[in-house]
């Protein structure tokens, strides 16, 4: 692994710990183990999909690296919102396209998601499954 693989790695793993903090929520029924440990989890995903093929880096994996990061900062986003940060939404990211599913509190809520993802930069489109929950 290259120094920018590295580099981009230590990225990942710091705003996956960040975004591990900012997740504690009040309206989360998680302890902030299991919260430190699925955002633990999801980074540890991130770095392998970014390092499964360091022998063939070249445009593929930067690719993959890229989308971790989108990833990440698109979960540190929702995490930071006050309507959204309550809510269990995964993100999942591939060439720049962002997917989102889970629950929305609320219909603005959803199409909120929608926009905080496409705010972030490299991402080229967003898939919103987000469901409306009732109550």
């Amino acid at each position: 692994m290259n120094a920018s693989q590295r580099k981009g790695l230590l990225v990942v793993s710091s705003l996956a710990a960040l975004l591990a903090l900012g997740a504690c929520d009040r309206f989360d029924n998680r302890t902030v183990g299991q919260k430190v440990d699925n955002a633990a989890s999801k980074t540890a995903r991130a770095a392998r999909e970014a390092g499964e093929d360091t022998k063939s880096m070249g445009a593929a994996g930067a690719s993959k690296v890229a989308d971790g990061m989108i990833t990440t900062k698109v979960n540190a986003a929702l995490v930071a919102d006050k309507d959204l940060s309550a809510v269990k939404i995964d993100v999942d990211t591939r060439d720049g396209v962002v997917t989102l599913t889970g629950p929305a509190p609320s219909a603005g809520a959803r199409e909120h998601a929608t926009e905080l993802a496409k705010s972030i930069k490299g991402v080229t489109s967003v898939n919103n499954q987000l469901v409306v929950r009732a109550g």
